[in-house]
C-alpha cells in the first residue's frame, strides 16, 4: 500500500507527513465495516473517511469561494454562488477524480466492489473531498489550498456564470425522482434603482422554503434552487446516517 500512496501523491504533487491519515481518506465505511468486529463503532468510524470528508468539503468551500472572489472582484453574490456550487459539484469532483484514477486506490468492502464502486461519481467526489480534509490536517490550510488551486485550476480558468449549472433544471429533476412536486418561485422584493436592482426569490417545494438574492429574478431563482439542492443532500445524508 506504501508504493501506491507514494504513486498518488506524485500524481498530486503533495507529500504527506502522516501516511496514515491519507490511508484514512481513501477508505470507504464499507472496508471498515468488513474489517472490524460487528460494534466497534468508534474503531469504524476512525478508519473510514467520513469525518474527512467533512472537514474537506468546508476547506474546499472555502478555497474556491477565495479564489473566485479574487478572480472575479466586480461579480454578484449571486454569480459567484452560481460559479462556486458548479465547481463543488459531484459531477466536477468525479471528473477531477477520475483524472487522478483515485479509485484505483480506494479501499472498499467486497459489496461496494462487486457494485462499481471505484467509478461511482458520489464516491469519488467524497473520497476527494477526504483526501482535502487530510492534506488539511497534515499540514493545515495553506497546503490545502495550494492542492485546491492546483487540480482546479483549469475549471477556475473556465468558470463564468453563464457556463454554470441550471440548478433549477437540476432541482426539478431531482424532485421529480423523489416523486416530490416542482418548486415555485416568487418574487418577494425588488430594491434598487433600475440600473442596479437586487431581487429576492422565494423557492417552495414540499420540504420548505428558501430565499435566494440576485441581480436579476433569473439568478436570484438559480441561486435559491442551489439552496434547495443543498438541504436536500443534507437531508439524505441525515436519513443514512439514521439508517446505519
Amino acid at each position: 500500500m506504501t508504493d501506491k500512496l507514494a504513486m498518488l501523491e506524485q500524481k498530486f504533487g503533495y507529500n504527506f507527513k502522516d501516511f496514515t491519515i491519507l490511508e484514512r481518506a481513501l477508505t470507504h465505511r464499507s472496508w471498515a465495516y468488513e474489517k472490524m468486529p460487528a460494534g466497534n463503532e468508534t474503531e469504524i468510524r476512525e478508519l473510514q473517511n467520513e469525518s474527512l470528508e467533512f472537514v474537506g468539503d468546508s476547506v474546499l468551500g472555502l478555497a474556491i469561494a477565495e479564489q473566485l472572489y479574487l478572480r472575479h472582484p466586480k461579480a454578484t453574490e449571486g454569480d459567484l454562488t452560481l460559479m462556486k456550487h458548479h465547481l463543488v459539484s459531484t459531477e466536477t469532483l468525479a471528473r477531477l477524480a477520475l483524472n487522478y484514477d483515485l479509485g484505483k486506490y480506494l479501499r472498499f468492502g467486497r459489496g461496494e466492489e462487486k457494485t462499481g464502486g471505484r467509478r461511482k461519481q458520489a464516491l469519488l467526489a467524497n473520497t476527494l473531498e477526504a483526501v482535502i480534509g487530510a492534506i488539511f490536517f497534515d499540514s493545515g490550510y495553506i497546503s490545502a489550498r495550494a492542492f485546491v488551486n492546483r487540480i482546479f485550476a483549469d475549471e477556475l480558468r473556465r468558470a463564468t456564470p453563464k457556463n454554470s449549472i441550471d440548478y433549477k433544471t437540476l432541482l426539478q429533476e431531482t424532485l421529480q425522482a423523489q416523486k416530490l412536486s416542482a418548486p415555485a418561485y416568487r418574487v418577494i422584493e425588488t430594491v434598487g434603482p433600475p440600473h442596479e436592482r437586487t431581487f429576492t426569490v422565494e423557492a417552495a417545494w414540499d420540504g420548505g422554503k428558501v430565499i435566494g438574492e440576485g441581480t436579476s429574478i433569473k439568478s436570484a431563482e438559480m441561486m435559491a434552487a442551489s439552496l434547495v439542492l443543498e438541504e436536500l443532500g443534507r437531508n439524505i445524508k441525515k436519513d443514512r446516517k439514521v439508517k446505519k
